[in-house]
């Protein structure tokens, strides 16, 4: 009779990216969530406590709020496309949401759950401000100095974007597997040779 507390041996075990997962999915939809809110809440501070034009020093030179409407992508990007950019966005949220079966990986989570609240955030300014539906400008107010004026969505994409680059270079795979250039061939355990024997 087999013991119940070790289990039967020839039950395969589970998968552990399938005990990570919903850890996994509620760290993604967090990053998400924050992203978002947090983008969406300066945005109503902005827009209700300044003026457009306005420039307001928080830490000169370095850091200024100038309240910008942007009709263009990330950094002011395109102004004149203003359309493509929001066709743009939801195309990727759609791509975003459709890989969240394959995530195994913490770090895969929080940049994927980055780029997709950043991608609402500035979504939602194109669908629902002025002058249209679908063409409405994004609140900018950031400023840093010889730099373009962007919003916390533009940083969530950003900071997405990198994390995303550098798992990729180091080979890390969105189930958290990391996966090698290039195979070495394993040593024989006594360190002999493989060489075929000659006849």
């Amino acid at each position: 009779m087999t013991d119940d507390l070790t289990g039967d041996s020839s039950q395969p075990a589970p998968s552990p990216r399938r005990i990570r997962r919903p850890a996994m999915l509620w760290l993604f939809a967090g990053c998400a969530v924050f992203a978002y809110v947090f983008d969406q809440l300066t945005k109503l501070w902005v827009t209700s406590t300044m003026t457009e034009g306005e420039r307001i020093p928080v830490l000169p030179p370095l850091l200024h709020w100038y309240y910008i409407r942007n009709s263009g992508a990330a950094f002011s990007i395109g102004e004149n496309v203003t359309w493509i950019f929001t066709i743009v966005m939801a195309v990727v949220s759609v791509a975003i949401l459709f890989q969240l079966r394959r995530l195994g990986s913490a770090w895969w989570s929080l940049s994927l759950g980055l780029l997709l609240g950043g991608a609402l955030g500035n979504l939602t300014d194109r669908l629902f401000r002025e002058p249209s539906f679908a063409m409405g400008h994004v609140v900018d107010f950031i400023q840093l100095p010889n730099f373009a004026i962007f919003n916390i969505a533009d940083s969530a994409v950003v900071s997405g974007v990198v994390i995303i680059c550098l798992l990729t270079l180091r080979g890390i795979g969105m189930d958290g597997t990391r996966h090698a250039s290039t195979a070495k061939p394993a040593k024989p355990a006594n360190g002999a040779s493989q060489e075929p024997a000659g006849e």
